[in-house]
């Protein structure tokens, strides 16, 4: 518990900070938002009228913390261009970012630990190599790329999957998960060779300690060594860069979604930074910054419980 308090104390001025950054980098953001909303023919009392009514007029001190008032007490403000409500906007967004996400995710460790841990206990064999150039070539194709190969693959020549869109789960759980494949597997597979990488090199650490040795000499199984008390280890450095990834994910779909027209936090933000929709970009970018500090504060509580002597 006193463990969690000190972590939790600690991302107060983090969030601060965000919150600072998040504001300063979109009002450097050239092009005035009114100018983009209501057009260039505007005359300058209706420009100056809606700056009054959206606090445009004031100083950025004054903006600053104004919607910093806002923002605690739930309200991220309306956007500019349709007039919802941003937390609207971004709650009907942030579902299908998550199932995005959370398919990758899966995606990736479907792959990348078994490969990784065939690659550690066969080292030097074929599979390590052959594991080894497949992780490398994941790791330098571009997402863009590869999403649009695949469309070009499983849309177009052999048309299985939906190129673009997105069907909501609960009306159609059959649809939804056709339009989820492509997506989920160009931003899985990055992650699955950082992933596999990542266990390789652990599992080969662990596998050199004297404690296996011991549990090898015991005539316990390859099973049991491997899965009780190597992997568990292995696993810590693993969990960390996870939760690193998940934080990367939820910031990085913007390629993906803009791709196979996936409606969610990083399509939205790319249309809201083209049509300088302020309260929405601010909001998206806060939103995806709080959670990767969370995201990171999750994995620092389960390495925690994997190993309690990181709690001091």
């Amino acid at each position: 518990m006193r463990y969690l308090t000190f972590r939790l104390l600690a991302i107060v001025p983090i969030l601060f900070g965000i919150s600072v950054l998040t504001f300063a980098v979109v009002q450097m953001v050239p092009g005035d938002p009114i100018v983009a909303m209501i057009g260039l023919e505007a005359t300058d009392e209706a420009i100056a009228t809606l700056r009054a009514r959206y606090g445009l007029d004031q100083p950025v001190v004054v903006q600053y913390f104004a919607w910093l008032g806002n923002v605690l007490q739930g309200d991220l403000g309306r956007s500019i261009q349709t007039g919802r409500p941003v937390l609207a906007m971004l709650g009907d967004a942030i579902w299908p970012t998550v199932q995005l996400a959370g398919a990758a995710i899966f995606i990736s460790l479907l792959i990348a630990i078994p490969a990784g841990i065939l690659s550690a206990v066969r080292r030097n064999g074929a599979w390590d190599f052959g594991a080894s150039f497949v992780a490398l070539a994941g790791l330098s194709v571009p997402s863009f790329w590869l999403g649009v190969m695949l469309i070009l693959a499983f849309s177009v020549t052999w048309p299985i999957f939906p190129a673009s869109g997105y069907v909501p789960l609960f009306e159609d759980p059959a649809g939804h998960l056709r339009t989820l494949v492509l997506p989920a597997i160009t931003l899985g597979t990055s992650l699955a060779a950082a992933t596999m990488r990542m266990t390789r090199s652990a599992m080969l650490e662990v596998l050199s300690q004297d404690y296996i040795r011991t549990a090898w000499a015991k005539g316990l199984s390859p099973a049991a060594v491997i899965t009780h008390h190597a992997f568990r280890t292995a696993l810590m450095p693993v969990v960390t860069l996870l939760g690193i990834q998940m934080g990367q994910v939820l910031g990085g779909v913007v390629i993906t979604e803009t791709v196979f027209s996936w409606p969610g936090i990083g399509k939205l933000t790319v249309d809201a930074i083209f049509a300088r929709d302020y309260p929405v970009v601010q909001g998206a970018v806060l939103l995806t910054a709080t959670a990767f500090v969370l995201i990171n504060l999750a994995t620092d509580l389960v390495y925690a419980v994997l190993d309690p002597r990181a709690t001091g």
